[in-house]
């Protein structure tokens, strides 16, 4: 099955292979390596935290410090020919509230100049450095799905509420499940030129490869080798970046896989969303004779934005699955514990596959599209050539199923001798204290129509902006946003000139600042200023009042926060009564008071549901009474155009809102301060209508050009 240069970059002798499950494993035979270390440690990893502890007690048995950092420090300062080299992902803004803070300059990183640390952003916009990986020596490798950092650290027992399952913060974290393979050898010594080639690709210096062998064993006595003399294979995912050609052998290697399993497929992973990999699962389902399919996922723990996303892409895949499985050959679960309390659960973040017992898969790469082909990953994989390495897999298996049921590997294995079926031997060994519970394919229908398809949340090369944005947008809305954009650029700036005249002019003379600001005391004094508001944002739902001019007038009274508050509501409450009016209203009369742009819209709202919308409220194709008439004669939801108007409104409300607020305060306080702020904003409007408009003519040029090619 393994393939060179096709399913993996190559393969490689391991004298011994083990599997370790589990962070407190991990951890521990990491920290013994390291301690026999003699000349050069290498760490690549997402994420990497120097206050990682690597033993859950304050002073372990060893003498040398508990947290990663300092514990590196100590190791550097005993053997003086020594180096480490840490290499991190340059991690993106949206992972900084759970990231060290300026790693760069943490003195654990800093303090000692044979300890090397580096951020690595050389990689495609919107992708990542995801592989995980230490090289000792040369020697010794460990790869897998664990970084040396926070919330990793567990045992297998998963235990409840744990108080060794904390952060440096000390703040608890959930369980935590995830696998390494570790190997010694010759493919270790291939695993480390993997490294220094991504030193060098960071522009970094990389760390020179090591003569000749290690003296001393480096293998960490408490560790048992699960197999002997075996054929290992790396196996990568590398994007096309910066002279490097792409590679997708891991996704090559899970196919082959996939294709060739007789009996069973057993796949531990934190996602399922690749729709190459589902889809040759779905073959396999289709099949009269195919192997029985087993995944094993985590029902949540990502968070909320994890949620919102991938837990969503995954449900549809699983759907599908489901839907080919004709012959109750799939099994889809995720790991539980009864003892949880509310909210505690299991985070599976491993990647593991195993086929018929036969071959073993375990890296960094998740069943996503970005690990197949965006994000940097390596898995390890090797295919059992003796009867010892195949028993050597089946335990593996059987000590991870036995952890999730919470029951013996023995009795385990009593039952596979009884029952020709794993998948009833899973549902047999079901519904105690620890268990398998079914994976859930159930969406919220608002949440599954907010969510855009995976070639956008979960991509498999990088995304052309360009190109995305011309999708969205298409030309002959792109007209209507630039006069669009060109009236609001005039107005605000014409507003604003014209306060200004009113300061370095005669113009004062005619039309008295002082009368203004009397008169919008009157009404902000008066009972009926709500009233009063909401009947100005009815007209402007007729059409009969400029929507801006009433959100400007409205800050300009009210001030900033109660004019935001006033204008969204006024907004949403004249968007639902033209959406009303667009339902009882005869479509004639609509397609009349819509004219042209009738069809584009209601095409455009019909199409996209909650997206359309809010599509249309971020970029307008038609004027807001438009939108909301079309909306009403397309009978579109009307939750889905509530939510999409609540949020969709209110960017551009915002911005509305600070340039109104720079214009009160002229009005209100006429110093150079108020007017230089002004000034500072309209510039700032201006530049920005000037790059928008360059943007939207680039758009046209691409096109043309695609056009042209085509």
């Amino acid at each position: 099955m393994l393939d060179p240069g096709r399913n993996c970059l190559k393969t490689a002798r391991a004298s011994r292979v083990a599997f370790l499950i589990d962070g407190a494993d991990y951890f521990s035979a990491f920290r013994a390596a390291a301690m026999q270390a003699q000349r050069s440690i290498y760490i690549v990893g997402w994420d990497i935290h120097s206050s990682t502890r690597l033993a859950p007690e304050d002073e372990p048995e060893d003498g040398l410090p508990a947290a990663l950092g300092d514990f590196l420090n100590a190791l550097v300062k005993q053997s003086k020919e020594l180096e480490v080299h840490v290499l991190a992902w340059d991690f993106a803004m949206i992972y900084a509230l759970d990231r060290e803070f300026l790693p760069l300059y943490r003195p654990a990183w800093s303090s000692h100049r044979r300890v090397h640390f580096k951020l690595d952003a050389n990689h495609p916009t919107g992708g990542s450095h995801h592989q995980k990986i230490v090289v000792i020596d040369d020697t010794l490798a460990f790869v897998g799905g664990l970084d040396l950092t926070t919330k990793r650290w567990d045992t297998s027992e998963h235990r409840p509420g744990d108080p060794r399952r904390v952060t440096p913060q000390n703040e608890s974290y959930n369980p935590f499940h995830d696998l390494e393979m570790l190997v010694e050898g010759d493919v270790a010594r291939e695993i480390g030129s993997v490294v220094r080639k991504r030193w060098r690709d960071s522009g970094a210096r990389p760390p020179q490869a090591l003569p000749g062998e290690t003296n001393g064993d480096l293998w960490p006595e408490s560790i048992e080798a699960a197999a002997r003399d075996v054929e290992v294979a790396i196996a990568l995912t590398q994007p096309a970046f910066n002279n490097n050609l792409a590679l997708q052998q891991i996704k090559q290697l899970y196919l082959d896989a996939i294709a060739n399993a007789q009996r069973f497929i057993y796949i531990e992973n934190q996602y399922l969303t690749s729709a190459e990999i589902v889809n040759a699962l779905v073959d396999r389902l289709s099949q009269a004779d195919g192997p029985e399919i087993i995944i094993l996922s985590r029902s949540g723990g990502g968070g909320w934005l994890e949620e919102m996303t991938m837990s969503v892409l995954r449900a549809r895949l699983l759907k599908k699955l489901r839907a080919a499985d004709n012959q109750q050959r799939l099994g889809a679960f995720y790991p539980h514990h009864k003892g949880f309390s509310e909210g505690e659960k299991i985070d599976l973040h491993s990647k593991l596959m195993i086929i018929d017992d036969r071959f073993v898969q375990i890296g960094s790469a998740n069943l996503a599209n970005r690990s197949m082909g965006y994000d940097s990953e390596c898995d390890l994989a090797f295919e059992a050539q003796t009867e010892a390495q195949t028993e050597a897999i089946r335990a593996l298996r059987r000590r991870l199923l036995s952890e999730h049921l919470g029951t013996e590997a023995q009795r385990l294995a009593e039952q596979e001798q009884q029952k020709n079926s794993l998948l009833a031997v899973i549902e047999s060994l079901r519904g105690g204290e620890r268990t398998l519970e079914r994976l859930p394919d159930e969406i919220d229908e608002d949440v599954d129509d907010l969510v855009p398809e995976a070639d956008l949340l979960d991509p498999e090369q990088p995304i052309d902006p360009n190109r995305l944005a011309g999708e969205m947008l298409p030309p002959d809305h792109r007209r209507f946003a630039e006069s669009r954009l060109s009236l609001v650029t005039a107005l605000i700036v014409g507003i604003s000139v014209l306060v200004m005249l009113w300061h370095w002019t005669p113009l004062d003379q005619w039309l008295h600042l002082e009368n203004l600001r009397e008169v919008a005391e009157t009404i902000r004094s008066n009972d009926l200023a709500p009233l009063l508001v909401a009947g100005g944002f009815l007209l402007a739902a007729f059409g009969l009042l400029p929507v801006m001019l009433l959100v400007v007038a409205t800050v300009a009274i009210f001030g900033p926060w109660l004019g935001l508050a006033y204008s969204w509501v006024g907004l949403l409450l004249g968007a639902l009564i033209g959406l009303a009016l667009g339902r009882l209203l005869p479509r004639d009369l609509t397609r009349r008071l819509a004219g042209k742009r009738l069809n584009r819209v209601s095409r455009r709202l019909t199409q996209g549901g909650l997206r359309a919308i809010l599509a249309v409220r971020l970029v307008p194709i038609a004027p807001f009474p438009v939108v909301n008439l079309v909306a009403g004669a397309s009978r579109v939801r009307v939750r889905h155009f509530f939510l999409g108007t609540l949020i969709g409104t209110l960017p551009g409300l915002i911005a509305l809102i600070l340039v109104a607020d720079r214009i009160r305060a002229v009005i209100h306080q006429r110093d150079l301060v108020n007017f230089s702020l002004l000034g500072a904003t309209l510039l700032l409007v201006v530049i920005g209508a000037l790059v928008i408009f360059r943007w939207l003519k680039r758009l046209d040029f691409l096109e043309k050009g695609r056009r042209d090619e085509g």
